[in-house]
């Protein structure tokens, strides 16, 4: 009897273990984190017949660790989700509509297929509670995310587009923000929402300050939009909080226009005082007119196209090398253009003016024989791409940024040569007074070429940073030789500092006029003003002292 109680003990405990194992694993199974489940397991659910299925599917989704989830959200939402009727396959489509000779992808396995039968597949359908399911997950992923150019993107992609039941969501989501700039556009897109006339006077109030500090486009779009719709019925403070909020709004855009005019003529004038300072100093120094500048740019120009022929995938890198080389190139062509050409023509400008069109011609036409006549675009690193954003509505170029800076980086480097250096002493002695610096053992001769090679190689850094802002080709260097020369004849010849102050306010005067005037127009009246200015003031703006003996 004992032995048959031990046994049947036994056997109690044993059963009892396997129920426990038994519950502890269904248990776990029951309680699996969604990001566990498999693509397999959601196409199940989101292929359902079931709304409950489907929703249970997108939960699924958001919850689950998957790459594709936020493209198969927006996928559902565009329609572009379709599975096949019999085996309930999930396939995106990436271009709809869906239709015969369509390509469909599984976002699970990569496989494709292509529909032979359109009536084979249907898309998944949603109703406007999966519709606003799916919206408030794309924010929150969006607004989840690492990435924190990812983040603002999807902040900013948020305004006007969140409806009432997002609002908390986002209210959630302001709190812990750290970023400053998503913050403001999350809460500029809860303010856009709360204009309407279902929130309160003190909530539509609140909303108007919000989006009238806010700077952003979207936020004036909605105040102007929401003004319209006012009637009779709306409380006075709403409409007179509108019309201040509008009227601020517009008054800081006229600031913020004349900031990106000087800000966009600052730039162009950076491009005339590096188009011009080489030209300022050969024809300062020398009195030669090198009809042949443009050219020299142009040479700038091809070099940094080469380098990054030669180094494709570090366009950064090749840029910064293409200064260095650009200017070894184009100086070697000023100085073989002045030992063969020029150093025979001193004193008689009229064919110095011919000899080098001529030559301009030649360096085109070679041009032409080694790239061919077709434009070359440069690629433009990506440290230069984009913008920088100062504000919600001052956002400036980051390529013409680096322009301005690179200008004012070279114009005191050649400042540094020719003030502190012995050439730039031996030029400055040629420049003022030729007999005098000869007597005083100053060989003038190798003070020119070294000059035209000055000059020359400053042309064809300038042609580096040309390449960034325009297509290289052939004729890119004629576009800027007149530029040049009135920057030159403004500014002062020989004379740097007068070069700067000719090329940047040219540029921000050009600017000015091609709102209203149209460019051509523009150009037209920039070069009248300089006609009648050099008619009261020959020598421009800053006239070199004692450039010659007999002055």
């Amino acid at each position: 009897m004992c032995k048959q109680t031990r046994r049947w003990n036994n056997v109690c405990r044993f059963l009892s273990a396997l129920f426990v194992v038994f519950i502890t694993s269904f248990s776990v199974s029951a309680d699996a984190s969604p990001s566990e489940m498999t693509m397999e397991e959601i196409e199940v659910l989101l292929t359902s017949k079931s709304f409950s299925d489907k929703e249970a599917g997108v939960k699924q989704l958001v919850a689950s660790d998957l790459p594709v989830t936020t493209t198969l959200l927006n996928g559902l939402m565009n329609k572009q989700v379709v599975y096949h009727k019999k085996d309930k396959s999930m396939w995106f489509l990436a271009k709809p509509p869906l239709k015969k000779g369509s390509v469909l992808t599984n976002l699970g396995s990569g496989d494709t297929v292509t529909v032979k039968k359109k009536r084979q597949y249907r898309a998944v359908t949603l109703n406007n509670r999966m519709r606003t399911q799916i919206k408030t997950a794309l924010a929150t992923l969006a607004l989840t995310s690492v990435d924190l150019d990812a983040k603002r993107a999807g902040a900013k992609r948020l305004l006007g587009q969140v409806d009432h039941d997002l609002v908390p969501v986002i209210s959630e989501l302001l709190v812990t923000e750290s970023d400053a700039v998503t913050k403001s556009y999350l809460a500029a897109a809860v303010a856009i929402t709360q204009l309407d006339e279902q929130t309160s006077v003190e909530t539509r109030l609140s909303a108007i300050d919000q989006l009238e500090t806010s700077g952003l486009a979207e936020a004036y779009e909605a105040l102007k939009a929401e003004k319209a719709q006012t009637t009779d019925a709306t409380p006075e403070t709403i409409q007179r909080a509108f019309d201040s909020a509008i009227a601020n709004y517009e008054e800081t855009q006229r600031v913020v226009d004349i900031t990106q005019t000087l800000y966009f003529g600052l730039s162009l004038g950076s491009v005339l005082v590096l188009a011009g300072i080489g030209l300022a100093i050969t024809f300062g120094v020398m009195g030669v007119i090198n009809m042949a500048h443009g050219e020299l740019i142009m040479i700038g120009a091809y070099t940094t196209y080469v380098m990054q022929l030669l180094l494709p995938e570090y366009t950064g890198i090749a840029l910064i090398l293409s200064i260095p080389a650009a200017f070894i190139v184009s100086g070697l062509v000023g100085v073989a253009i002045e030992r063969s050409v020029i150093r025979h023509l001193y004193g008689r400008p009229l064919e110095t003016l011919l000899a080098t069109f001529g030559i301009s011609l030649i360096l085109q036409q070679a041009v032409r024989s080694i790239f061919s006549p077709l434009n070359r675009s440069v690629s433009t690193p990506e440290f230069m791409s984009g913008m920088i954003e100062v504000t919600p509505m001052l956002q400036l170029t980051t390529s013409r940024m680096y322009i301005i800076i690179f200008c004012l980086m070279v114009f005191f480097a050649l400042l540094f040569v020719l003030k502190r250096t012995s050439l730039g002493l031996q030029v400055r002695a040629v420049s003022q007074n030729r007999p005098m610096a000869r007597a005083m053992g100053v060989r003038s001769q190798w003070v020119d070429m070294a000059t035209f090679g000055l000059g020359s190689g400053i042309a064809g850094v300038a042609g580096v940073a040309l390449s960034q802002l325009t297509n290289v080709g052939p004729n890119m260097g004629q576009a800027y030789i007149i530029d040049s020369f009135m920057v030159v004849v403004f500014g002062g010849v020989g004379n740097l500092w007068g070069t700067l102050a000719a090329g940047l306010s040219l540029g921000v005067f050009n600017k000015i006029l091609e709102p209203w005037a149209g460019a051509v127009l523009a150009k037209i009246l920039v070069l009248v003003f300089i006609i009648l200015f050099i008619q009261k003031r020959p020598k421009g703006l800053f006239p070199q002292r004692g450039r010659m003996a007999e002055d």
